[in-house]
């Protein structure tokens, strides 16, 4: 009787430990999981900052270009009607 309360008792230890071990062993991953997607979410961040500057660069150009061609255009208009 006495072997198999101890039997019990045992095995209730083992689980229990094994039990700690998995917590232990799912919080890590947990971390290291949220670790990841941080430094992946930072990254586009920093690739979307880049992204927005090479935009904003493109647009004055473009906008720039397009204000000479409607100057020049706007001269040879009022030269021809004149």
């Amino acid at each position: 009787m006495i072997e198999i309360i101890a039997a019990i008792a045992g095995a209730s230890v083992s689980i229990a430990a094994m039990g700690v071990g998995g917590m232990t062993r799912r919080g890590a991953e947990d971390r290291m999981a949220v670790i990841k997607l941080t430094a992946a979410v930072e990254h586009v961040a920093s690739r979307l900052e880049t992204l927005h500057v090479d935009v904003k660069a493109t647009s004055h150009e473009t906008f720039s270009r397009l204000n000479e061609v409607e100057q020049r255009l706007a001269k040879l208009e009022a030269t021809r009607i004149s």
